[in-house]
């Protein structure tokens, strides 16, 4: 194996034991989510910009992942619609609030996801919970969002970071600059963990939801792979409940 590789390997190892150390701020977002969907309201998910959208993908009508999850995906920040596009859309104050209007994120909690935690979107979701009473948590790396200058164009006119707005923050470590293996002689580091990390972390939050759920006497709804048998035929009734409530369905 090429000595990058094997160090590849190892930071990934290294960071997600990091993220297994920020086990008190997943059990309050575990127990945020739990609540919502005890009282039938629904996890709404944004990745707000660029590659931050893989985090609503990854835990959104997912083999063994929670049926009430309302993944908030705008074509204006994928990067399927065009990676300029997004990056520029991401940078544009006021975009949030229509998205989630538009997605009906009014009750429930809210999960806002993204790393860097200092763009328009990203700052704007977190206050448009606040202004309408929901529940936020934030997957996102404080390390990352304290060394990016106050007045870098990526940044939220406030200079706001997520992790100092939301009700819960669940730090995914994402180190800064994202990309972690140098090569001689190439100045740009290559190989980018944060798809990884906050994937992780997400997937940490559904497991103790879960956990903390059973503990509670409630059986939670749970997607299962339409390649199994029988797969189809289980989730047929989750897709008729929720039909109209989770927005993408």
């Amino acid at each position: 194996m090429r000595l990058q590789r094997e160090q590849y390997s190892k930071t990934i190892r290294s960071l997600f034991d990091q993220i297994d150390q920020e086990s008190e701020a997943i059990t309050k977002a575990a127990q945020l989510m739990s609540e919502a969907i005890i009282k039938d309201e629904l996890i709404h998910v944004i990745g707000s910009g660029g590659h931050s959208n893989i985090g609503a993908f990854e835990i959104f009508r997912r083999a063994g992942g929670l049926v009430q999850v309302n993944a908030v995906l705008d074509p204006g920040t994928l990067v399927n619609f065009g990676a300029t596009r997004s990056g520029l859309i991401e940078r544009t104050p006021g975009y949030a609030k229509p998205v989630l209007d538009a997605f009906e994120v009014f009750s429930g909690v809210l999960i806002i996801v993204n790393p860097y935690g200092i763009n328009a979107v990203t700052i704007d979701s977190a206050l448009e919970g606040k202004r309408r009473g929901i529940p936020t948590i934030g997957v996102t790396s404080r390390s990352f969002g304290d060394n990016v200058p106050k007045d870098h164009p990526a940044r939220h006119p406030s200079g706001k970071n997520l992790y100092e707005l939301v009700d819960v923050f669940v730090d995914c470590h994402m180190p800064y600059g994202d990309a972690v293996i140098e090569f001689e002689g190439l100045e740009q580091k290559v190989a980018p963990v944060s798809s990884l990390l906050f994937s992780y972390t997400l997937n940490l939050m559904v497991i103790e939801t879960v956990a903390i759920m059973l503990e509670k006497g409630e059986v939670p709804k749970i997607w299962t792979s339409g390649n199994m048998p029988g797969g189809d035929q289980k989730n047929k009734k989750f897709k008729e409940m929720y039909k109209g409530r989770i927005r993408l369905m």
